[in-house]
């Protein structure tokens, strides 16, 4: 029980436990519809393009989050005004609009002299070095994340089944994915600096791909996605406490494991109701 408990005796370690699980609780209301839409491709241009804002902020000496806003702003917007341009294919736009965004980036802090240190901070984070004021920033982000998805739930559904269906009823897909992509973003720039852009990728569609075989609404996949982000954040800080791994990619990497785990469970699941016997028909007893 020891080897359970003695990493969370360390009070970094217990913050590092919450900024995760409120990671998870924010990135499993747009990681489940990123996963719904397949629009995992979007998430990863997302996650990079935060980096001319936030490299423009650190050579600078400004704040690293607002840096990130920005750079979101700018992303939501691109993509938005991309989706409308029926010459470019979606994917066409976003992949160019990613390398553009990622190569202005790296530019910018090509200019600073501690180059390696600021990139590796960004890719990767550090989930032990989450202070008090995080914990109250996501513990904020959360809670926007919630009111958002709970708001557009009706809108987001409809969206992501049958656009037309629901500009038929209504609910204007445009604005409804405009507001999508700010949840995506809310999600993303809440996290990077704690897990890193590359590895937040992980929180953001493994868990709600996880929870698809097993829930029956897209409520239940968001509650299952954030029970699994939570686990993982758990599994990861303990196995990295005692295997010397880097934290956040532990983290990340447990729950893409998780994510197999449940497929493979799945696929049992779906073998054994397939060769199941039938069950013997009633007979009328006269």
């Amino acid at each position: 029980m020891e080897w359970l408990t003695a990493p969370f005796e360390a009070t970094f370690v217990q913050r590092a436990l919450w900024g995760g699980i409120l990671v998870s609780t924010i990135c499993a209301p747009a990681g489940t519809w990123v996963v719904l839409r397949g629009m995992a491709f979007l998430g990863d241009a997302m996650s990079h393009g935060l980096l001319p804002g936030v490299a423009l902020a650190a050579l600078l000496g400004g704040n690293l989050m607002a840096g990130a806003v920005a750079s979101a702003v700018v992303m939501t917007a691109g993509v938005t005004a991309l989706g409308r341009t029926r010459r470019l294919s979606q994917d066409t736009g976003i992949g160019l609009l990613f390398v553009g965004m990622l190569s202005l980036g790296v530019i910018i802090v090509s200019r600073s002299q501690s180059f390696a240190v600021d990139l590796t901070g960004f890719l990767f984070g550090d989930v032990l070095a989450v202070r008090q004021q995080d914990l109250l920033v996501l513990s904020a982000a959360s809670l926007a994340a919630l009111v958002v998805s709970v708001l557009g739930h009706r809108a987001f559904l409809a969206l992501a089944f049958d656009e037309r269906k629901a500009h038929t009823l209504g609910l204007r897909p445009r604005l409804a994915h405009a507001v999508l992509l700010g949840l995506l973003g809310l999600a993303i720039v809440a996290s990077f600096h704690i897990v890193g852009t590359l590895l937040v990728l992980g929180l953001l569609i493994a868990p709600p791909a996880a929870a698809l075989p097993w829930a029956r609404s897209v409520r239940g996949v968001m509650a299952f996605a954030a029970l699994l982000g939570a686990t993982a954040t758990f599994g990861g800080l303990l196995l990295s406490w005692h295997l010397s791994t880097a934290a956040g990619a532990t983290v990340a990497a447990l729950a893409v494991s998780l994510f197999f785990l449940s497929h493979m469970l799945s696929g049992l699941r779906s073998r054994r109701a397939r060769h199941a016997p039938a069950p013997a028909p009633v007979r009328e007893v006269n």
